[in-house]
């Protein structure tokens, strides 16, 4: 596909951006949004078509993103979320799409998060399984009560944290294995707090 100006590109982000919403803007709004005259952004929506960035289907809000950039879009941002799924057509059909969703657009692509993957079963309890992948942010400290990763003499455990006086509890969260909360001095050298769990990810539904 042939390159965009930065105009060009800022429009068709704002196309897309609406489209997401599933609002797609008329020439005017976009004409308003960016402080343009009306024929400026005809002629911008034409490059875009004449590019293959966009498709026209003629009725009114009827700008629509090409399959081409759409495949392209696939590739770049991730897995496809389809926010509807009607018989007769196909469930990945351009109407259907809602957007795209990568690891790191999931959690808004914060700098210092890192996937971990779980061992074990001592939190299913809050639906952290063994295999599971839970996304981490990177961190010293943690609120109490919440779920974080504490680095044990080099051994990374996934446990709910509660900072005492001069000690760390850690919760699991297993009912039925009676595990024991654990408590290890606070300021024990081999002890550290590494992050905060901010998500789970499974990948192996049985």
């Amino acid at each position: 596909m042939e390159p965009l100006t930065e105009k060009q590109r800022q429009v068709l982000n704002f196309i897309k951006d609406r489209l997401n919403e599933n609002n797609p803007p008329s020439q005017r709004e976009i004409a308003r949004r960016f402080s343009l005259a009306q024929n400026a952004v005809y002629q911008l929506v034409s490059y875009l078509r004449k590019k293959g960035y966009l498709v026209d289907s003629g009725a009114h809000r009827g700008l629509r993103l090409s399959q081409e950039y759409l495949g392209k879009i696939s590739q770049a941002d991730g897995i496809p979320i389809v926010g509807r799924v009607a018989a007769g057509e196909p469930i990945l059909a351009e109407q259907n799409i809602e957007g795209y969703v990568n690891i790191e657009k999931l959690f808004n692509k914060s700098e210092g998060i890192f996937l971990l993957k779980v061992s074990g079963d001592s939190m299913i309890d809050e639906g952290i399984m063994d295999g599971d992948y839970v996304a981490v942010k990177l961190t010293s400290t943690i609120e109490n009560g919440h779920i974080g990763v504490v680095l044990l003499d080099d051994e990374a455990t996934i446990k709910r944290v509660y900072i005492q006086k001069n000690r760390i509890a850690l919760k699991p969260a297993n009912s039925k294995a009676g595990y024991k909360t654990r408590y290890v001095k606070q300021f024990d050298k081999d002890i550290r707090i590494i992050g905060k769990v901010i998500g789970c990810i499974r990948t192996n539904i049985r």
